[in-house]
Parts: structure tokens; sequence; C-alpha cells
């Protein structure tokens, strides 16, 4: 196996590992445990710095550099290395599972805006004055809320 292909074999697993624990994060959003998303969060920032640094890794071999996106230069690169082609086949696995990832990311941003709509919302409702509202005071006429939802609920 070539140098890149064992890169992009590392590469590979360290991607799969991420989608894994972007499941995992999505289960616990689903389940509202947000007691657990800390040590996922910890977890994912050590997958990132990984990544980071095998992907420089894998620019170091091949000799990627320029404006190009990842994507792009390593497409030329493997065009002009037809004999990479076990690398080649990492490639497009390593494509794949990134879009996994990159779709199990968004929908996690969307459950996690759901649930802060939910706060946002609830948070609103027990804070709000009701001014509007009449109560009858032990004279029979109204009176203001006193803005006590213990007092004013009685």
């Amino acid at each position: 196996m070539t140098p890149l292909a064992k890169i992009l074999m590392r590469e590979t697993g360290l991607v799969s590992r991420f989608v894994s624990l972007l499941d995992k994060e999505q289960d616990v959003l689903i389940a509202g445990n947000p007691d657990a998303l800390n040590e996922i969060n910890l977890e994912k920032l050590a997958l990132v710095s990984q990544l980071n640094q095998i992907g420089s890794e894998r620019s170091q071999i091949t000799d990627l550099t320029g404006t190009a996106s990842d994507r792009e230069r390593m497409r030329v690169w493997l065009g002009e290395h037809p004999q990479e082609k076990d690398s080649a086949v990492l490639w497009i696995k390593l494509l794949s599972l990134a879009q996994e990832a990159k779709i199990r990311h968004e929908l996690n941003g969307k459950l996690i805006g759901i649930h802060l709509q939910q706060t946002t919302d609830a948070i609103a409702a027990l804070t709000q004055h009701r001014q509007n509202q009449a109560l009858y005071g032990s004279n029979g006429q109204t009176a203001p809320a006193t803005g006590s939802r213990i007092v004013d609920s009685a």
C-alpha cells in the first residue's frame, strides 16, 4: 500500500468515527439529554484536530498547494498518478463519508435549533407579564395583576 493510500485509509477511519459520533449526537438530541452533549463535543473537537493533521499529511505527500479545493487538487493528482488505484478508491469512499457527515451535521444543527426555539418559547411563557389580564379583588371589583403568577392565579 502506498503512503497516500495509508493516509487515506486512516483519514477514512477518522471520518467514519466522526459520522458515528454525529449519529450519537443525534440520538442525544432526539432524547432531549443535553448533559451528554459536552462529552460528545469534546470528542468531536479531538477528531477534528486529528482530521486537520491528517489532511496536512495528505497535502504534503501529494504536494497539493494552491487555491483549489482539496477535491479538485486530489482529482488532478490522481489523474496524474493512475497507478494510485487504491488511493483513488479510498478517496471516493472518503468523499462519500464526508457527504454523510455533512448531512448529519446539518440535521443535528436543525435539531439544536428546534430545542433552542422550544427553550426560548418556554422562557417567554414563564417571564411574560399578563398586563391585560383583569382579576377580581375581594371587593368584587377588577384589580390589576400583581406580576406574581402564584398570587394572580389564586
